[in-house]
C-alpha cells in the first residue's frame, strides 16, 4: 500500500482513535459477544435431550423474545446525562441470565427458558445505548467513521462466535459456551463503568421525553429499511445449508461462506468510511439495498461453490453500507436525547425481522427449492425498501413543508437540502 493512502487512511480514522473509544470498543465486544454467541449455544446446550433440536429452538425464540420485547422498552427508559446506571444494570442482568443456563443447563424447560428471556432482555437496550455513548465519545465529522468502525468490530464478533460456540461445546462441554458468555458480560461492567456517565448533557431532555415516542413513530421508515436488510441475510444464512445440498455441494461449507460473509461486511464497513459518498442517505441505501438483492440472487442462482461464496461476500460487503446510511438516517430523524431509544428500537425491529426469518424460512422450504425461498425473500426485501424509501421521502418533504410555513415566504431555501444540522453540530452528510 503506497505512502499516500496510509496517510489517507489515518486521516480518514484519526479522530476515532482515542483510549476512551479503545475501553468503549473492549466494554462492546465483551457485552455483544455473548449476543453472537447464544442462539446456537442454546441447540448445543440441549441437544442431546428427547427432542433437542426442537427445544433448542424454543429456548433461542424465548431469548429472540427477550430482546424484542425489552429492547424499546428499556431504551425508551434511557437517560442521556445518566445511562450508565441503567446500563450497568442491563449486563448484571445479563450476566445472571447467562449464568443461569450454564450452571443449571440440567434444569427444567420452564427454567431455562426463564434465564433464556432474561439473558435476552435484561441487556437489550445496551446496544443502543452504547452506540449514543460511542458517537459521542468523537467529533461530529467523525460520526460516520466511528460507526464504520463498530460494524467492522461486530463483524469480527458475528464471525468468531460460531466456530467458538461450535468448539467449546463439542471438545470441552455444553454448558461452557454460555459460562463464558455470562463471564465476558460480567467483564463489561467494568468496561462501562470505565466510560463517561451519559452522552447528553440533559438539556431539553423534559421536552425530549415527553414527545419521544411521537418522535420515534416518525422515524418508522428507518426502521423498516433496517429490519428488511437483516430478513434478507438472515433468510441467505438459514438456507444455506439446503441451498448447498441442492447444488449438490458438502453442507459443511455453509460455515466458511457465512464466516467470508461476515469478514466482506467487516471490510465494507472499512471502505463506507474512507470517504464521503454522493447523495443522500436514502438514496443511498436504496442503491446499496438493490445491489445487495442482486448479489444474494446470485447467489441463489450460481450452481458452483466458488460463485455462490464470492456472491455471499460481496452481499455481506453492501449491507454494512447499508446498515451504516440506517444508523446515520436515525441521527436525522431524532434528537440527541431520543438517539439511545431509536437504536434500541432499531434493533428490536432487526430482531423482529430475524425471527420472522426463522418462520419464513421453515414454511418456505416446505413447498419450495431454496433457491426459490431465497428469491422470494429478496422481493419482499424489495418491498419494503420501496416502503422505507417513500416515507422517508414523504417525512422530509413534511419537514421541509414545516420549514418554510416557519420561516415565512421571503426566506429562500437551498434546493435539495436534506434539513437541519444534527445535534447542534455540522450536517453528516459532508462527511459521506
Amino acid at each position: 500500500m503506497s505512502v499516500a493512502a496510509l496517510t489517507f487512511i489515518s486521516m480518514t480514522y484519526r479522530d476515532v482513535a482515542s483510549k476512551q473509544v479503545l475501553i468503549w470498543a473492549c466494554t462492546a465486544v465483551a457485552s455483544r459477544m455473548p449476543v453472537a454467541m447464544t442462539p446456537l449455544a442454546l441447540v448445543f446446550l440441549v441437544r442431546e435431550r428427547p427432542g433437542g433440536y426442537t427445544l433448542g429452538a424454543t429456548l433461542a425464540a424465548a431469548y429472540v423474545l427477550g430482546e424484542i420485547i425489552a429492547a424499546p422498552v428499556l431504551g425508551m427508559r434511557l437517560d442521556p446525562a445518566r445511562g450508565r446506571r441503567r446500563l450497568v444494570a442491563g449486563l448484571a442482568g445479563g450476566t445472571v441470565g447467562f449464568a443461569g443456563l450454564g450452571v443449571l443447563a440440567g434444569a427444567h424447560p420452564v427454567v431455562l427458558a426463564a434465564f433464556a428471556f432474561l439473558a435476552g432482555g435484561a441487556p437489550a437496550a445496551t446496544a443502543g445505548g452504547q452506540r449514543a455513548l460511542l458517537t459521542a465519545l468523537v467529533p461530529e465529522r467523525a460520526v460516520a467513521q466511528a460507526l464504520s468502525a463498530e460494524s467492522m468490530l461486530m463483524s469480527g464478533v458475528w464471525a468468531v462466535s460460531p466456530v467458538a460456540v461450535a468448539g467449546l461445546a463439542l471438545e470441552v462441554a455444553p454448558r461452557v459456551p454460555l459460562l463464558l458468555a455470562g463471564a465476558l458480560m460480567a467483564s463489561s461492567i467494568v468496561g462501562q463503568l470505565l466510560l463517561p456517565a451519559g452522552w447528553s448533557n440533559g438539556e431539553q431532555e423534559g421536552e425530549a421525553g415527553r414527545a419521544r415516542t411521537r418522535v420515534l413513530i416518525r422515524a418508522w421508515p428507518v426502521y423498516v429499511t433496517g429490519a428488511a436488510s437483516i430478513t434478507l441475510m438472515g433468510l441467505s444464512e438459514l438456507t444455506l445449508p439446503a441451498l448447498l445440498e441442492q447444488r449438490g455441494i458438502g453442507v459443511g461449507w455453509s460455515g466458511p461462506m457465512l464466516a467470508g460473509m461476515a469478514l466482506g461486511a467487516g471490510l465494507g464497513a472499512f471502505l463506507y468510511g474512507l470517504r464521503s459518498w454522493p447523495g443522500r442517505l436514502r438514496a443511498r441505501s436504496v442503491v446499496l439495498m438493490c445491489g445487495m438483492s442482486v448479489f444474494v440472487s446470485l447467489a441463489a442462482l450460481i450452481p458452483g461453490a466458488a460463485g455462490i461464496a464470492i456472491a455471499l461476500v460481496l452481499a455481506g460487503m453492501l449491507q454494512s453500507g447499508a446498515l451504516i446510511t440506517r444508523n446515520l438516517s436515525l441521527r436525522e430523524a431524532l434528537p440527541p436525547s431520543a438517539l439511545a431509544a431509536g437504536y434500541s428500537v432499531l434493533y428490536a425491529a432487526a430482531g423482529a425481522g430475524y425471527a420472522a426469518t426463522g418462520s419464513l424460512a421453515g414454511g418456505l422450504l416446505q413447498v419450495v427449492t431454496p433457491s426459490t425461498a431465497i428469491l422470494a425473500g429478496v422481493q419482499l426485501t424489495l418491498v419494503l425498501t420501496a416502503l422505507g424509501w417513500w416515507g422517508e421521502a414523504r417525512r422530509d418533504a413534511s419537514s421541509a413543508d414545516a420549514s418554510s410555513a416557519a420561516v415565512g415566504p421571503d426566506v429562500v431555501t437551498a434546493p435539495g437540502a436534506e434539513g437541519a444540522p444534527i445535534a447542534g453540530g455540522c450536517d453528516t452528510e459532508r462527511r459521506l
